[in-house]
This record gives C-alpha cells, sequence and structure tokens, in this order.
C-alpha cells in the first residue's frame, strides 16, 4: 500500500490523528510520522474518530473516507459544522475526480489516493501544519506537584526525583498527556505497549501497580485512580 519511509526532515513537531480502520496501515502511519518526529494518535472507527478530534488539540487529521460507525465525509462535515478549521488530509482508494471534488466540498484540505507514497503523505502534512501554524510539541507535563520532562526523562513529585523504568515512563507520560481525562486499557494497549489486541494478561495491572508505588509512595495524597469499569485518571485531587 505504501513506501518505505524516508528519512526523517527537520521539520516542525505536531500533533496529528489517524482515523483509519486498516490497522496495519496505521501502524504503518504512526510509526512512520513518529519517526519524522511528530506525535501520533490513532483512532479505529468514525466514532471514535470524531469523538477524538472534537475532544482534543490536533495540528492536522488523517481521515480514511470508507470507515466503520461513521464515513470519513460526515466526519469532516460535522466538524465543519462546529466550527471548527482542523486541516484534514483525506486518504481514499477511490481516486477519481468526481471522488476528490465530494471530498474537498466536504470540507477536507488536501485529498491523497490509495496507494500512495509515504513521502508524498508526509510532505502533504507538513503543508497542511504550516498552513495552520503548527505548534511546538509539548516537552513536559505537570500534574499537581508531579513533574515530567520528556527530554530529560526525568520524574519528580514535590522536588523529590522518581526513577522509573523505560516503559514506566512511557506509561506515566501518557496518562499525564490526557491528565483529568479517563484512559482506558485499550488506549493504554495501543499507546503505550503498540498492541493493537488485547493479549489477556495482566501486563497493564502490574505496571500501573508499580507505577502508583513510586509516584504515591512517601507523598499525601494519591494520585492516580482507577475509574471502576473504565480505565484510570490521573488528576491533582484537593
Amino acid at each position: 500500500m505504501i513506501e518505505a519511509p524516508t528519512a526523517p526532515t527537520s521539520t516542525k513537531s505536531m500533533r496529528i490523528l489517524i482515523i483509519e480502520d486498516d490497522r496495519e496501515a496505521a501502524s504503518y502511519l504512526v510509526k512512520a510520522l513518529k519517526e519524522s518526529g511528530h506525535v501520533a494518535d490513532h483512532a479505529a472507527d468514525g466514532e471514535e474518530g470524531l469523538y477524538a478530534a472534537e475532544t482534543r488539540d490536533y495540528d492536522v487529521l488523517i481521515v480514511d473516507r470508507m470507515l466503520p460507525k461513521l464515513d470519513g465525509l460526515s466526519i469532516i462535515s460535522r466538524l465543519r459544522e462546529s466550527g471548527q478549521s482542523t486541516p484534514v488530509l483525506i486518504l481514499s482508494a477511490l481516486g477519481q475526480v468526481d471522488d476528490r471534488v465530494k471530498g474537498l466540498r466536504a470540507g477536507g484540505d488536501d485529498y491523497l489516493s490509495k496507494p500512495f507514497a509515504i513521502s508524498e503523505l508526509l510532505a502533504r502534512v507538513e503543508v497542511l501544519g504550516r498552513r495552520r501554524g503548527a505548534k511546538d510539541v509539548e516537552t513536559s507535563y505537570r500534574v499537581g506537584d508531579l513533574e515530567l520532562d520528556r527530554l530529560s526523562h526525568e520524574v519528580r513529585r514535590a522536588g523529590k526525583p522518581i526513577v522509573l523504568q523505560p516503559r514506566e515512563f512511557r506509561l506515566l507520560e501518557y496518562l499525564m498527556k490526557n491528565a483529568n481525562q479517563v484512559v482506558t486499557r485499550t488506549m493504554l494497549l495501543e499507546n503505550v505497549w503498540d498492541y493493537h489486541f488485547d493479549p489477556q494478561t495482566n501486563v497493564i495491572d502490574v505496571h500501573i501497580s508499580r507505577l502508583r508505588s513510586k509516584i504515591e509512595r512517601d507523598f499525601g495524597s494519591p494520585i492516580l485512580h482507577t475509574v471502576r469499569g473504565a480505565g484510570y485518571i490521573i488528576r491533582a485531587d484537593d
């Protein structure tokens, strides 16, 4: 479907949402975008993608046209009707002139037919990002007295250093990036472990337990909470 990625170029980092039901293709796109210095999230169906686009701030959306639950053009139309102007690159196997015109008229900013070259997709994404004036990706997060620095890989709470293993750091980074929002087990499997299936193990429970022990032990208040039947949330309670 897509060619091997070329070497990353020196462009401003962007946060990009990929709405694509083909998990293999989406995984490849996420990998290529991350290797180019961007932050990439993935939604596997139209409803999930619309919710993510409406509730989180992205610099560019990459939207497949044919999606389960809600098709790509409907997603774009709803976003435009609500006043959202985030640039959208439409991906589709439908590449005729009429198909491209429909995509652009629905509110898409660019249209790329499948199969495509990943180098072309990256170039188009960068152009769309420049149009919007993409912001720098955050390099640090803070929730209450808990701080995480992505560049130095340092974590502190109340000024005290906390030593984390790489997977624990990645888990905490994802939780803090989505602070005050419930993060589901599926989201953790896909974004922290890069699993696109449930391995039917207690790997998440084990790492959450270890992380909670490290960031809460010897400190006055809990900060990592379990939301029964839903997932986890990191927040600083008063």
